[in-house]
């Protein structure tokens, strides 16, 4: 099939796919593209939102439709890396065998992952970047697609262990979710305290899925396009010339250059999934927020004075 075609037929899919996950997800639609966009992309996403806005049961309504295999992983202050990764045992015949922990899945739901010490982070941080893991010296690679969506809740920072700058850089999008609207939160509790259970069928495989990932990467981007982002980028450090008085005024530190990465990517992601063969600038500035959100810390007075990094972010447009 040639890549023109190839595009057509993603599109096509998508819509059904959307279709399928909306049996059981009432709105969060921008949420549900976002997710959508970075596995498409090959990227991990962080998930930012109260208890009960349906976080798992997105996930793994995402993962059905998918045809992906799903593990979710409750991160907790006594969680040890073997815990996730798996651990060696004795046998019956006195020959060490290796059990896989819950981390060899294509889809990990990494439940309130600043709950659990650094340690543990690091380990799930190895399997994020290197599509693999090491286990008492043993290389392990991990089925593709792989992708860890994590979730964090804002409110209850007692006894979190705070994600470092490095590990918040790995994730493509920081996603936040909101309270659902009237009629929104009507539907939903019509739909969930029924005994009518909606069928979610997988759309794909597994295969298909990296087949279109590799897709993406062959989208061609224009060079302005590329300067765009790269120069989007440049302006949130705080430090360049490039920076916007706002930056400088109430930046700490600006994003780095797996941000231009991430941008370019989602960007041709968003292009093709909307039916268009290269990205332009309106699809690196659709992508934009949740790439740069994580990626840029404000400093003490943007706190008090109760600027928003999303403020900050619309203002580089």
């Amino acid at each position: 099939m040639s890549d023109v075609a190839a595009v057509k037929s993603l599109v096509t899919r998508y819509n059904a796919l959307r279709q399928e996950v909306a049996k059981v997800i009432i709105g969060q639609d921008e949420v549900v593209n976002q997710i959508l966009i970075s596995i498409f992309s090959g990227g991990h996403a962080l998930l930012i939102g109260v208890p009960g806005l349906a976080k798992t049961l997105m996930v793994n309504t995402i993962s059905e439709a998918l045809g992906l295999d799903f593990k979710r992983i409750q991160f907790t202050p006594d969680l040890m890396p073997s815990d996730i990764l798996g651990s060696e045992i004795l046998d019956e015949n006195r020959q060490f065998k290796f059990i896989k922990g819950p981390i060899f899945a294509n889809i990990i739901l990494a439940d309130e992952i600043n709950r659990t010490p650094p340690k543990t982070q690091a380990a799930l941080l190895e399997a994020m970047q290197e599509r693999a893991v090491t286990v008492s010296g043993h290389h392990y690679k991990l089925d593709l697609p792989y992708f860890v969506l994590a979730t964090q809740n804002p409110i209850e920072q007692e006894g979190t262990y705070p994600l470092p700058e490095a590990q918040l850089d790995r994730f493509m999008f920081a996603i936040n979710l909101d309270y659902p609207s009237f009629q929104e939160e009507v539907d939903v509790v019509k739909a969930t305290t029924s005994n009518h259970k909606p069928q979610v069928n997988a759309l794909f495989t597994a295969q298909e899925i990296t087949d279109f990932q590799q897709l993406i990467r062959r989208i061609p981007v224009a060079d302005n396009v590329i300067e765009y982002a790269v120069a989007m980028v440049g302006k949130t450090r705080p430090n360049s010339d490039a920076a916007s008085d706002l930056v400088k005024q109430y930046v700490d530190w600006g994003a780095g250059p797996r941000a231009s990465q991430n941008l370019i990517l989602a960007a041709k992601t968003h292009a093709v999934i909307n039916g268009k063969f290269s990205p332009d600038i309106e699809n690196v500035q659709a992508v934009a927020t949740s790439i740069l959100r994580h990626r840029m810390i404000k400093n003490y007075k943007a706190e008090a004075e109760g600027v928003t990094i999303e403020h900050i972010i619309k203002s580089l447009f």
